[in-house]
């Protein structure tokens, strides 16, 4: 079995929620979600990224705007929808259950 494999598909189902998370308080750019993302370990690359975002402004939970820049060509910046900020609520309680089911599992197993 590939463990990099696994890994990779475990950062992958939490990608969407991680960046949800990241525009909950502010509008970012892609570079600026990217360095969030790799300053919390959490590998990723614009390939990933970039057809992601496009999926969550398609499914109208992410909207853009598009700001001059001082430094290069202008930036398309992200923000939370009303429906995107509904959406990140759910999946924040889905992911305390899930994170309490897991330790629960993990520290019970870890002590027998």
């Amino acid at each position: 079995m590939n463990i990099e494999n696994t890994k990779a598909q475990m950062r992958k189902g939490i990608l969407e929620f991680c960046i949800l998370s990241v525009l909950k308080d502010k509008d970012c750019y892609t570079s600026e979600i990217l360095d969030m993302l790799k300053d919390a370990k959490l590998l990723v690359v614009e390939g990933t990224v970039y057809p992601l975002l496009t999926r969550l402004k398609n499914d109208e939970l992410l909207s853009y705007r598009w700001e001059e820049s001082t430094s290069g060509p202008p930036r398309k910046y992200y923000r939370l929808t009303e429906q995107g900020n509904e959406f990140l609520k759910e999946l924040s309680v889905t992911w305390k259950e899930l994170s309490d089911a897991v330790n629960i599992i993990t520290n019970k197993n870890s002590h027998e």
